[in-house]
């Protein structure tokens, strides 16, 4: 692990697709607090989009909160996101219990916690991060769905698993059960490292190899989130499209 000081900039993007309605995505981030989070919804009428939002947002609380007002607490970052993450699902999970309009709603979640040369990634669903280091592209998570679990298993192939019917299939959510436990993905951090968490809408359209040689290109960090989900949607853009970069420096 590094030992310089490191320090975080980031950008954000997200856009409805070519072929959707509506957008159930989400995401926010606050570089001053090291939280980047991106959700993925899923549900009828608007839950998917309610659950993404609430994710987001009480993530954002949750860990702002530890460094404002008068008692900053001194509770690790890690615990502190598990905890908030805890939080988030008790509260989507609750509100569908109490609307039966809602029932059955939930969101993936991928979230980046910071704090100098210390960084974790936590994941639910099939929303991803991936590592941009000396221009090689590395998916960090694993998703959480059915044809990925059988492709591990080595029950499925992987152009099987891009042509299955049953690729949409998640098998973890935040909020659609009473506890969830997200993976925990403790990173070491070099200086010039970047960091894309993001939604399905991308990685569907887009292979690694396409994502890498986008983000090897020069420019800003908006102008990056720019060239990615224009190329997802030139791709198709068969559903919502978000991306978080996050880019680490001395």
């Amino acid at each position: 692990m590094s030992t310089a000081v490191v320090h975080y900039t980031a950008a954000a993007l997200t856009d409805r697709g070519r072929k959707r309605p509506s957008n159930e995505d989400a995401f926010g981030y606050s570089v001053e607090d090291g939280v980047f989070v991106v959700c993925d919804g899923m549900g009828g009428a608007a839950a998917g989009e309610i659950a993404s939002s609430l994710a987001v947002d009480e993530m954002l609380r949750l860990l702002a909160a530890r460094s404002a007002g008068p008692q900053v607490t001194q509770a690790p970052l890690l615990q502190i996101a598990e905890e908030a993450i805890g939080i988030a699902n008790e509260a989507i999970f609750t509100r569908a219990q109490r609307n039966y309009r809602l029932n059955g709603m939930g969101t993936t979640m991928v979230v980046l916690v910071a704090e100098e040369s210390r960084l974790w990634v936590l994941n639910i669903g099939d929303s991803r991060c991936y590592r941009l280091r000396d221009h090689q592209l590395e998916q960090l998570t694993l998703d959480h769905s059915l044809v990925e679990e059988q492709v591990r298993l080595g029950r499925m192939t992987r152009a099987e698993a891009l042509r299955s019917p049953l690729r949409n299939v998640i098998t973890r959510a935040l909020g659609t059960q009473k506890k969830i436990t997200p993976d925990i993905f403790p990173l070491d951090v070099v200086p010039g490292d970047r960091y894309l968490l993001c939604s399905d809408g991308l990685t569907r359209e887009l292979t690694d190899a396409q994502i890498e040689a986008l983000l090897v290109g020069e420019g800003p960090l908006e102008e990056q989130c720019d060239r990615l989900v224009t190329a997802a949607n030139r791709a198709g853009g068969n559903d919502n499209i978000t991306c978080i970069l996050v880019q680490a420096e001395i």
